[in-house]
């Protein structure tokens, strides 16, 4: 069956969390908050198989398997606007926007032959799915790929970073395992959130330093965005936790 698609630049999608390759999560860090979401799904769904290549797994107490995927992730409350949508809801760097924005709606984590559930917008979202849009996808396969194709290789080109991050993580943080458990039993994908700094500092990033200037005022920006306000606060101290970090590694000799 043939599913159509037209974006309609509403820009009810530039709001709240945006999934990044590591790629766009760097080159974006004078712009995003910058985190690692982490989603654990249990052994059994259809997207088992793809999370786990895409991610890694890890072994629970019952023996079973969470595969988690692992990703950079500008993290922003629901309720505010991609820091690049401009006020006519247009996107103010769409030359240059990240792959994730590119792909919408359809997702590279997931098996391509399942990309038609995500044709239907979201509450509120005015993209076109009527039979005068263009047709997207059709017998299972998503027919204009090049951008698709081209964050799946990216996805699949991190995965051994991703990996490398996981394992010290692990080992020098193991309750994370108990955290992603919970998470895992979560009716709606259930997280856990890492910090940018913590990956820098497992995978020994070479232009560490650089990074965190980059990053640093950005945090800061949000601390104040984010202050005050109650449904905010979670946001609001991880915004504050991770710029003391930055600042740490960004005055570093």
């Amino acid at each position: 069956m043939a599913r159509h698609f037209q974006c309609t630049a509403c820009g009810k999608c530039c709001y709240g969390q945006l999934p990044l390759t590591i790629k766009d999560a760097f080159a974006n860090a004078e712009r995003f908050p910058l985190c690692f979401v982490w989603t654990p799904l249990r052994q059994g769904s259809k997207d088992y198989p793809m999370v786990a290549s895409l991610g890694t797994t890890i072994k629970l107490a019952d023996r079973k398997e969470l595969a988690v995927l692992i990703v950079p992730t500008a993290y922003i409350p629901s309720e505010l606007p991609c820091p690049a949508l401009l006020e006519n809801n247009l996107c103010g760097i769409h030359a240059e926007k990240p792959a994730r924005c590119k792909t919408m709606p359809f997702y590279p984590y997931r098996d391509e032959q399942y990309q038609a559930e995500l044709l239907i917008p979201r509450k509120s979202w005015e993209c076109d799915t009527s039979e005068v849009a263009p047709i997207v996808f059709q017998d299972k396969r998503v027919v204009f790929r090049d951008d698709f194709d081209t964050e799946r290789q990216d996805l699949e080109e991190q995965v051994p970073l991703l990996r490398r991050y996981a394992e010290f993580t692990l080992k020098y943080s193991p309750m994370i395992v108990d955290s992603l458990a919970k998470a895992s039993m979560s009716q709606k994908a259930g997280q856990v959130v890492t910090s940018l700094s913590s990956f820098l500092t497992a995978t020994k990033y070479s232009d560490t330093k650089q990074l965190a200037q980059r990053q640093l005022p950005v945090l800061n920006a949000f601390a104040e965005k984010t202050v005050g306000h109650k449904p905010h606060v979670d946001f609001h101290k991880k915004y504050t936790d991770w710029a003391k970090e930055m600042a740490y590694l960004a005055s570093r000799p």
